[in-house]
Parts: structure tokens; C-alpha cells; sequence
């Protein structure tokens, strides 16, 4: 079989095969969050999200946004040696980010089983 044969019959399979694999994947809500910091961040995000009283002075002051929070809690770093610490029956997690002013800002956000709360936001 001559090489031209051969390669035809490679894309007809490579082909198929993409569409075959593209319509499991196509409806389904799936990401790929091999990482620590990914799956943290994934995690706080899919979760309902509230902001302590102390979260929402710091909001009124309008220095920051919920956008900037938005961007944290997707572009963000979690900082593993202070977070991921007991607290008040589920978990601290320490997520270093910044505004759109290019602020760098420190979230504090505790992780409960059914929501994630922002405990305090932190001005560097």
C-alpha cells in the first residue's frame, strides 16, 4: 500500500476519532484541574459564595470591586503553607490576587462543605 494510502486512511481515523471524543466531552460540564491551586480555586468558585460583615465594610469602601473578587478567586494564588487550616468548621484558605488597578490584594476565605465565605479582605 502505497504512503499516500496509508496516510488517508490515518486522517479518516484521526478524524472520526476527534468527533467521537468531542461529543462525550461536548455537553458535559468538564475541566481539567490537575493542579492544587486550580482545583482550590475551582472548588471555591463552583460553591455559593457569601461575604462576612467584615467583607462587606471593606466593599462599601469601594477601593474594590466583586469583579476584583471574581478575578482573585479565578487568576489567583492560594498560599498553601498559611491556608488550608481549620476554622470555625471548615477551611481557611489564604488567596493572593490583584484589582484591576493592579492592587495586590490577600483574600481570606473559608471553605465549608455546602458554601465558601470571604472572612476578611487585605490591602498589601
Amino acid at each position: 500500500m502505497k504512503f499516500v494510502h496509508r496516510f488517508a486512511y490515518y486522517l479518516i481515523g484521526l478524524v472520526m476519532g476527534c468527533f467521537i471524543v468531542s461529543g462525550f466531552f461536548l455537553g458535559k460540564d468538564t475541566r481539567c484541574n490537575y493542579f492544587p491551586n486550580a482545583r482550590v480555586l475551582n472548588n471555591l468558585r463552583t460553591k455559593p459564595f457569601e461575604y462576612s460583615p467584615k467583607a462587606t465594610q471593606v466593599l462599601n469602601e469601594k477601593w474594590i470591586t466583586t469583579e476584583d473578587i471574581k478575578n482573585t478567586l479565578t487568576y489567583g494564588d492560594v498560599d498553601f503553607d498559611q491556608s488550608n487550616v481549620p476554622s470555625k468548621g471548615g477551611k481557611l484558605y489564604i488567596i493572593e490576587g490583584k484589582t484591576i488597578h493592579n492592587k495586590e490584594i490577600i483574600l481570606k476565605v473559608t471553605n465549608y462543605e455546602k458554601k465558601a465565605v470571604l472572612e476578611e479582605i487585605i490591602k498589601k
